[in-house]
Formats: C-alpha cells, sequence, structure tokens
C-alpha cells in the first residue's frame, strides 16, 4: 500500500507522561508592520509594533496543545524579563515546562521581524545568546523518552543529535523542523524519521539548486517521509521512491510568521492520529492556513474544533 494511503506511524496508546516532547527555540518576538521593504537608504513607515512569544519549537508545541495533545518543553531562556514573555502562553496553556533551563545573567532569545502589510511576507533578525546553547549532557534520556513523539529543530545540533538517538532506542518517531543546511546535518538528518524543511534547505541540500534532488537525499537518508515546505504552492513529500504533492490552501494572509510551527503542529497532531501521508500534509496545510489569520507565531494556532470546521467547508486550495 501507497505512504498516501497508509498510517504514517503505528498510533502508540500507552501510560507514557505527555504526547509530544520538543527541544529547540523559543523566543520574544518584536514585530513591525510595514507598508513595503525599504530599499537601501530609504525609510518605511512603521504601520504597528507588538511583543510576542515565538521561537520555532515552542510555537509548534503551543499548536499541539491548542489541537488537543499533552506536550513537554526543554529549552533554555534567560534569567531576564523575556523569559516571561517567551513562556508566558506555553504556561498558561498548560504546557510541561518541568525541562526549560534559566540561564542566570543570559539574554532571552530574541528576533525583530518586518512583516509586509500588502502580503503577510515576514524577514527575521534574530539575537540568541550563546550561553543558551545547549549541551548533551545538559539532557536526561528521561526527558526524551516520556513522551509518544520527540519535535526537534537544530539551534543545539549536538544536543539534537543526541535527543534523535535517545528517542529511536525507545522506538519513537523524531520529528525535525530544519530551515537552512549546517555543518553536520547529515547526521541529525540520519536520525530523523519526518524532516520538514524549507524550499531553500532542500534546493542547498540536493547540490544542484534542485527542490527534487534535495528531497531525494533527504528520504534516501532514512526518512520515512521527508518534506518540504513551499509556502503558499504547498509542500512536495517523498517516501522511498514514491513522490507527491499536496496543495496549499488559498488565504489572505495578515501574517505568515509561524506558518512553518504551525505547519509542524498540524503534522505532528495528524501523525500521531494515525493518519495517511496524504491526510498529514493536508492537514499540516490547514494549521498553517489558520495560524496566517494573526499577527505574530501564536496568536492564530487553531483550536481542535477550529481545525474541523475549517477541514468541513470545500476546499480551496493554490495552483
Amino acid at each position: 500500500m501507497s505512504i498516501l494511503q497508509q498510517s504514517l506511524w503505528p498510533q502508540i496508546r500507552d501510560s507514557r507522561a505527555t504526547d509530544v516532547v520538543g527541544l529547540g527555540e523559543i523566543s520574544v518576538d518584536h514585530l513591525c508592520v510595514v507598508s513595503h521593504w525599504p530599499s537601501p537608504g530609504q525609510k518605511a513607515a512603521l504601520l504597528r509594533s507588538e511583543q510576542r512569544a515565538g521561537g520555532q519549537v515552542a510555537s509548534a508545541l503551543l499548536g499541539c496543545v491548542r489541537l488537543g495533545l499533552r506536550a513537554a518543553y526543554l529549552g533554555a531562556v534567560g534569567t531576564d524579563a523575556g523569559a516571561q514573555v517567551a513562556l508566558g502562553p506555553l504556561v498558561r496553556a498548560g504546557l510541561d515546562l518541568e525541562g526549560v533551563r534559566r540561564i542566570a545573567g543570559a539574554r532571552t532569545r530574541s528576533a525583530t521581524i518586518l512583516v509586509r502589510a500588502s502580503d503577510g511576507e515576514r524577514t527575521v533578525l534574530e539575537d540568541r545568546d550563546p550561553r543558551l546553547n545547549l549541551s548533551p549532557g545538559s539532557l536526561e534520556a528521561r526527558e526524551i523518552e516520556r513522551g509518544r513523539l520527540l519535535h526537534l529543530d537544530a539551534s543545539d545540533p549536538d544536543a539534537a543529535l543526541w535527543a534523535a538517538r535517545t528517542a529511536h532506542q525507545a522506538n519513537l518517531p523524531v520529528t525535525l523542523d530544519a530551515d537552512s543546511v549546517w555543518p553536520g546535518a547529515e547526521k541529525l538528518l540520519a536520525e530523523t524519521d519526518f524532516p520538514v524543511v524549507s524550499r531553500g534547505f532542500a534546493e542547498k541540500w540536493g547540490g544542484t539548486g534542485s527542490l527534487r534532488a534535495g528531497l531525494d537525499r533527504l528520504a534516501r537518508a532514512g526518512a520515512r517521509l521527508a518534506v518540504v515546505t513551499c509556502g503558499e504552492q504547498g509542500a512536495w513529500a517523498q517516501s522511498g521512491d514514491d513522490v507527491f504533492h499536496v496543495p496549499a490552501y488559498a488565504i489572505e494572509p495578515a501574517d505568515t510568521t509561524g506558518a512553518g510551527d504551525a505547519f509542524h503542529a498540524g503534522f505532528i497532531w495528524a501523525l500521531l492520529q494515525g493518519e495517511s501521508g496524504e491526510g498529514v500534509l493536508r492537514q499540516a496545510h490547514a494549521v498553517a492556513a489558520l495560524a496566517c489569520g494573526a499577527l505574530g507565531a501564536q496568536d492564530g494556532l487553531p483550536r481542535r474544533d477550529e481545525l474541523e470546521q475549517f477541514l468541513k467547508q470545500p476546499p480551496a486550495h493554490r495552483t
């Protein structure tokens, strides 16, 4: 049976303490809405400025909880005021934050995000204090093994690699959010069941500038299903020799910040429901589409009933 029709991962129903454990980025986002990207030497009017919580793994986990999953976050923040801003939505949503490391004297990661009002496109300028870096020795196996699935980014590659190997020893699936290539990426990809990467990552990873070449290399590194997200152009996926495309939903986004994080939340939720490859991507696209309706990475993340209502509507896909 094709990966399009069969469940991507056997459903795990046991006494584990949580559904998803996430290791990676958390952030304070400073969102600046502008009418257009200024050219060098130009000025542009600031239409709106807001501070929000963000970070790709933290936002994905919050999305999972909104959909009804239990989640635990592993990562590092400083002891500054930004830590409370970044952690606030996770605390209010009831995530398990026992694994948060609070680094004395460090600045919590922050990002200045320019959002173009006409189409919601964004540009990100990040500031990450190196004192927030996590090493494998700072983590414990029990923190990984308590979940049904491990979700990672590559902000701390060595820690992520250790965590992925620990998850596999416990027979847990590993999902990965990667938007740029880093030295030694092949090691972590070899331990990832479901890499979901950006188009830019795939084009560089393939070595030829071709999305399909990058997707093929990802799939043959050991992934059960490799996925390349292409924004409004949908997502390409490959399992073995099977390649397929699932289009995105046609929307008018307010802000695309966190669209990828929302996609991962939908992907993880559908994966743990036993969905097929096509079903997982369809639901991931729906969560991302809904999340783009609000400013910032987290405010628009949908609840399960909102997702189900959206999916009942006649589909409107981009070509």
